[in-house]
């Protein structure tokens, strides 16, 4: 276990495959500036592969003040064991105070074999992180600038805060599309510092024979036009009439929880707290009454329309625009109106 490091730095594990960083890595760079200055201390992202050392001037665009850079051809694929090592290294020669990683299936799984390796707490898939204090109603102590660590529990019907004041380093992983994505300064001046990691023979044990990937078939975060089903599209037959609006205006399928726990559409295609945050151009959604869990995973789309056959739905606090009917005569004169139109 780390000791407590007040002064420690605020870092974010840069996820790259195949030379590409993960989006989720930027958002958390933004996110890890905003705890940084909160706090009074530095940013720093942590980037391991095999010639990735271009990648850190994004990360410093992104908001890092320093990039720790580990050059390793035994790197150039994602092993979990030589990843912890250079996390669990490093974590031990520089003592940050938070480490962040993207809630990706590498992130879920490398992150708990380090929280293990240095005796510390983790939290999983958050969608807010905060600072703030806590008094320790056993002791009455006052634990001052700790990270508050935002997260659905049972099932997304309660938002939990979940914090650690004594195993540091603070760390938790978080989903992707919560944190809002900026641009980036590419005049932005950042420190590319380059480490060292020894492995043994335990580290390297496992060999890739093989590496196939299959592509993401559904990308919601991308999508700048989205059309969303929900409980009341009725059946996974009535889910074709979502299929054709979306056609029509060339968007991509969501859903909501209710749809994808009734079987109407796979797990993929979910918005919200337990699904993915999106932040479309449009966002159609249909049948869909607007739980908060489902809201938080939506409302910040640029423009809502709402169709529901109950006009106290609450899709329609957030909605631009709201239609209240039956989706199958509604949907079928939007679709005919869009193509007119074309």
């Amino acid at each position: 276990m780390i000791e407590p490091n007040r002064q420690g730095e605020v870092w974010v594990f840069a996820e790259q495959e195949d030379r590409r960083l993960n989006e989720v890595s930027l958002e958390l760079c933004g996110k890890t500036r905003e705890l940084a200055d909160r706090l009074g201390v530095r940013t720093a992202a942590v980037l391991a592969g095999a010639n990735v050392r271009e990648l850190s001037d994004r990360l410093i665009a992104h908001g890092a003040d320093k990039v720790y850079h580990v050059q390793d051809s035994r790197l150039e694929h994602y092993r979990t064991q030589p990843y912890a090592r250079v996390m669990c290294r490093l974590i031990v020669r520089h003592k940050p105070q938070i480490v962040l990683y993207g809630a990706t299936p590498l992130g879920r799984d490398l992150a708990p074999r380090i929280a293990s390796e240095m005796r510390a707490g983790l939290t999983a898939d958050c969608t807010d992180l905060r600072i703030g204090d806590y008094v320790d109603s056993r002791t009455g102590r006052m634990h001052k600038d700790l990270l508050l660590q935002v997260r659905p529990a049972f099932g997304g019907n309660i938002i939990a805060t979940i914090i650690n004041h004594d195993r540091w380093p603070q760390m938790a992983t978080v989903r992707e599309g919560v944190m809002r994505l900026g641009d980036g300064d590419p005049n932005r001046s950042g420190r590319i510092i380059e480490e060292q990691v020894e492995f043994n023979e335990f580290d390297l044990a496992i060999r890739l024979i093989e590496r196939h990937r299959l592509e993401r078939r559904v990308n919601l975060k991308a999508a700048r036009i989205i059309v969303a089903g929900g409980a009341g599209v009725g059946s996974k037959n009535g889910f074709k009439l979502i299929y054709d609006l979306a056609g029509a205006v060339g968007g991509t399928v969501g859903a909501s929880r209710a749809a994808v726990d009734n079987g109407f559409i796979g797990k993929e295609h979910q918005v919200g707290q337990t699904g993915t945050t999106v932040r479309p151009a449009l966002y159609i959604a249909c049948g869909i009454s607007g739980a908060v869990q489902h809201r938080a995973g939506m409302e910040d789309s640029a423009k809502i329309i709402a169709i529901n056959q109950d006009r106290e739905a609450p899709i329609f606090s957030v909605a631009h625009f709201g239609i209240v009917g039956e989706l199958g005569k509604i949907i079928p004169m939007m679709i005919k109106a869009v193509k007119e139109r074309a």
